[in-house]
């Protein structure tokens, strides 16, 4: 059985002091008499009192200096490396960046936003699972700054961050045009996801400029994860008409294609490849990638929402960042039938 925590109200009884002196004693607050702070620290420490800052801080109505992040998959190296930037801004400004996971899970997000409204946080930074962001609105009517990045608002106005994915998409599949491939596979993420959503209209429009045909036969969507990519995948490879060429809608499924191409091919005649997320492994393994500076990603969103901080009647502001094409090789190949 745990140890129960020492209370303020045992502290002040203890005392021999009312609970609005002991709070005032604790919390470091000046006006009261040397003998009664140092006869209620004593009790304090004698008892193993530990102060609850955050209920500290709503018992006061102010707000703590944390900026309260919200990701879809904390151990995605993508989301890792947004967190750098919001960390870098936060540091500046000497707040506290408090980072969590949804897992991909609306009601998990959900609580973890009301959490972080009651323990006031200064702002909410959240790559959002929700399809539609009207919940969020009873947040954002209490003044609570809140930021969606990776997945643009959706339902309200607020400020986001997010890819330019459609032009992303269509680089990657006009890319391998380019080499002579017309059985573009695209594997992509949940088609909920306005990522997703972008890079595979930007990968439409450039089959249905260049005039391929049978490409249609080769999508499929809701990859999420390395596992479900990987069967996938596998299920493309063993079609009589086989994908000469793939593009992997994230990390995770280029990861999967990568996997069951070097299983199933010599390297002579391996299908091309292009992934999203230029990830530390894609240089190791000479993927070529679509990516972008998810770093600056956390920069641009820390920056929205300092801003918003400082000032709450601004508007709503989309900052989209461009993607760019690095080639290592495996998106560079021709043909092979």
């Amino acid at each position: 059985m745990g140890l129960k925590s020492v209370t303020l109200a045992q502290v002040a009884e203890a005392s021999g002091v009312s609970l609005k002196t002991a709070s005032r004693v604790l919390a470091g607050e000046p006006n009261v008499a040397p003998k009664t702070r140092e006869r209620v620290l004593g009790v304090a420490r004698s008892l193993g009192y530990r102060r609850n800052a955050a209920a500290s801080l709503l018992a006061s109505g102010q707000q703590a200096e944390v900026i309260t992040v919200i990701t879809g998959d904390i151990t995605n190296p993508f989301y890792a490396s947004i967190a750098q930037g919001l960390e870098e801004r936060t540091r500046e400004r000497r707040m506290i960046l408090n980072l969590s996971s949804s897992n991909e899970n609306v009601e998990t997000e959900w609580e973890l936003a009301t959490s972080a409204a009651r323990l006031r946080s200064r702002a909410l930074i959240v790559v959002s699972a929700m399809e539609d962001h009207s919940r969020y609105l009873d947040l954002l009517r209490t003044g609570m700054t809140v930021v969606f990045v990776d997945r643009e608002a959706r339902g309200i106005e607020a400020d986001s961050v997010v890819l330019d994915d459609e032009a992303g998409g269509k680089m990657a599949a006009a890319h391998l045009l380019g080499f002579g491939h017309e059985r573009i596979a695209y594997i992509g993420d949940y088609e909920w996801l306005p990522t997703q959503q972008g890079r595979l209209a930007g990968y439409t429009q450039a089959m249905e400029q260049a005039g391929a045909h049978g490409w249609q036969e080769l999508v499929r969507t809701g990859a999420h994860d390395v596992e479900s990519a990987r069967k996938v995948a596998g299920a493309l490879v063993e079609r009589e008409d086989s994908p000469t060429a793939f593009i992997g809608g994230n990390n995770r499924s280029a990861l999967a294609i990568l996997q069951e191409l070097r299983l199933r091919y010599p390297a002579a005649v391996r299908p091309a490849l292009i992934g999203f997320d230029d990830v530390e492994w894609a240089s190791v393994l000479g993927m070529s990638v679509i990516s972008s500076d998810p770093v600056e990603v956390g920069r641009q969103a820390a920056d929205l929402a300092i801003a918003r901080i400082e000032d709450p009647s601004r508007d709503a502001q989309i900052v989209r960042l461009p993607m760019t094409l690095t080639a290592r090789g495996s998106g560079e190949r021709a043909p092979f039938s």
